[in-house]
């Protein structure tokens, strides 16, 4: 295995470790999904190093199996939009249940979408879950889910590092993203992120974290 020396890392005072670890979770607490977009533009080039922070992720064999497309089209978001809206008409109205439906309740979600189309951007995230090989077989990727997870974190905390906003949209199945977004087989939608300002006076559900008590314990 061929390998290079690690980058010198910088060992640094605990005081300034803890400093740069609380002001980090203190930024990413006041990170807020939001539901109204402003039509506002976002400049490709504020995109591009967020996408290649969630391509720094760790993933399985460095196979790196994501795709991202990132779709400002008005036409293929018109058309994002209303096959996402059938396939939210029918979980809302058939697919959903009854539990489903009271937990997301204090949301205020509905099989309305319009943000496919205010928002400037669309992020279509895709999990390679195999490889074509030149001799036409298929090589299987490893830990995809996970991978494409860790990636999925990195960017939406990068796009809020950068100072946007970021809706996680993930209409079930998704397979119409494959056929609009012209993407193989080898390929499954994974999530769709919206991108873009909140709208002016755009409003969220008040809602609060879990302490730190409940999601940790240390051995």
């Amino acid at each position: 295995m061929r390998t290079q020396p690690l980058d010198p890392f910088h060992h640094l005072p605990v005081e300034a470790m803890q400093a740069r670890a609380e002001a980090f979770a203190s930024e990413l607490r006041r990170r807020r999904t939001v539901r109204e977009f402003s039509p506002a533009p976002v400049p490709r080039a504020v995109l591009e190093p967020c996408l290649l922070a969630g391509a720094s992720a760790p993933n399985g064999a460095n196979l790196q199996p994501w795709h991202f497309v990132c779709v400002s089209d008005p036409a293929v978001k018109h058309e994002i939009r209303l096959a996402a809206e059938r396939e939210e008409r029918e979980f809302y109205t058939a697919r959903a249940t009854a539990e489903w439906l009271a937990d997301l309740a204090p949301l205020g979600t509905d099989a309305d979408k319009p943000f496919l189309e205010t928002a400037p951007w669309l992020i279509a995230i895709f999990a390679q879950r195999w490889r074509p090989m030149p001799d036409g077989s298929r090589r299987a990727n490893y830990y995809v889910p996970e991978s494409v997870g860790i990636a999925t974190g990195f960017l939406i905390a990068a796009l809020h590092h950068a100072g946007l906003a970021t809706l996680t949209h993930t209409p079930s199945p998704m397979g119409f993203l494959n056929r609009i977004l012209e993407r193989p087989e080898s390929e499954k939608p994974f999530l769709l992120l919206v991108v873009g300002y909140p709208a002016d006076g755009a409003r969220v559900p008040v809602i609060t974290k879990k302490p730190l008590g409940e999601i940790s314990t240390f051995r």
